[in-house]
This record gives structure tokens, C-alpha cells and sequence, in this order.
């Protein structure tokens, strides 16, 4: 038949050709089934370098951010001596200015907001703008939390006891007008100070006159 007469004379040629060689960088060609999971793109891996400063600033900005939008998380509140943080102040000085944040914080929530600020600025004869209010907080606002604190608070007359205060600014018309002796004086200054306003009072009070 025609096909066995092709096969015959095939047979010597394909016996003649040297069998192709296994070479291991030729990609083998592989039948890919339709059920097959099709191999999605690779990911690279990024390495981020982060140092002490860049973790702290970082913290810091996610801190104020989370705070922006009211979702700032709240942290552990720690045990706030003013006695042993504060020890340039007397014991006196740190009480007088316990009593006046109280008076003046009158949400008794411990802070002492914005218009309570305002408020208090106009009772010492001070008013402030209310850019001017924004920024006497800002200037001792640690936690940027938009409000004094009593530790902040305290923070105005240390910065005005050490001089780092602008002489015509907010804080320090907060601290003169306080009527709490913060100069370098000291102790001793303190008491001289509150035992001359208490005769200075006494001499304006008027004494009863005898009739008779």
C-alpha cells in the first residue's frame, strides 16, 4: 500500500538524524490547562530606615492629626506632682496657683479651655483677641491638645520666673496680674510680697471712730 511504501522511505531518514539534545537553558514548553491558577504579579519588598528622631516626630504627628479629627486615643494619665516637679516655687506660690486655676477652670473638668481663658483675661483686666488667646495656649500647649492643663498652667510662671517671656505678651499679663510673686526672690520674696499687699490692705480698711 501507499502508506507502507511512505513509511519505508522515511524510515532510513529518520534514522540518519541525530535524536535534538536536552539543553537545560531552553525553556520547556508546558501545556497550561484552563483549570490552572493563573500567578498574579510578585510584590517587592520596601525597607523603611527609622531612627529614634523620625519615630518621635512621626508619633507626634499622627498624635496631633488623631486629635484634629476627635479620634485621638487616650493615653494613661500620669501621677503629676507639682510639688516635686515645681521646686522653684514654695509650697504658698504653688497653692496660690492651684486656687486661682480652679477658680477660673469652670467646667471642673481640670483644663482650662478657650473661653475660660477669655473669661479669666477680662477678670484680671487683660482681655485678649481671640488670635491672642490661641496663641498664649499655643505657647505652652504640650500636648497640643487645644487647652491648659494645670502642669501647663504652672508652666507660665516658671517661663515668666525665668524671664522667657515677652514682656508685653498674654502669659505674661497672666502672671503679673495673678497677684503671685514669681521673681527670683524666691521664697523669701513671695512672703514679702503677700505680707505688704495684706498691711497695704489693712491701711486702705476704714477703722470705726469713737462717738463721745
Amino acid at each position: 500500500m501507499a502508506s507502507d511504501e511512505l513509511a519505508r522511505k522515511l524510515q532510513p531518514r529518520l534514522a540518519a538524524e541525530p535524536a535534538p539534545l536536552f539543553n537545560p537553558f531552553t525553556p520547556e514548553e508546558t501545556t497550561v490547562k484552563a483549570s490552572d491558577p493563573v500567578p498574579g504579579p510578585q510584590k517587592k519588598a520596601v525597607v523603611v530606615i527609622v531612627n529614634d528622631d523620625t519615630s518621635e516626630l512621626t508619633a507626634k504627628l499622627t498624635r496631633r492629626l488623631c486629635i484634629n479629627n476627635g479620634n485621638a486615643a487616650s493615653k494613661q494619665a500620669k501621677v503629676f506632682n507639682p510639688y516635686t516637679e515645681f521646686k522653684e516655687f514654695s509650697r504658698k506660690q504653688i497653692k496660690d496657683m492651684e486656687k486661682i486655676f480652679k477658680r477660673f477652670d469652670s467646667g471642673k473638668d481640670g483644663f482650662i479651655d478657650l473661653m475660660e481663658l477669655k473669661l479669666m483675661m477680662e477678670k484680671l483686666g487683660a482681655p485678649q483677641t481671640h488670635l491672642g488667646l490661641k496663641n498664649m495656649i499655643k505657647e505652652v500647649d504640650e500636648d497640643f491638645d487645644g487647652k491648659l492643663s494645670y502642669r501647663e498652667f504652672l508652666l507660665i510662671f516658671r517661663r515668666a520666673a525665668a524671664g522667657e517671656l515677652q514682656e508685653e505678651s498674654g502669659l505674661m499679663a497672666l502672671a503679673r496680674l495673678s497677684e503671685i510673686d514669681v521673681s527670683t526672690e524666691g521664697v523669701m520674696g513671695a512672703r514679702d510680697y503677700f505680707e505688704a499687699k495684706d498691711s497695704t490692705s489693712a491701711c486702705l480698711t476704714p477703722h470705726p471712730t469713737s462717738s463721745g
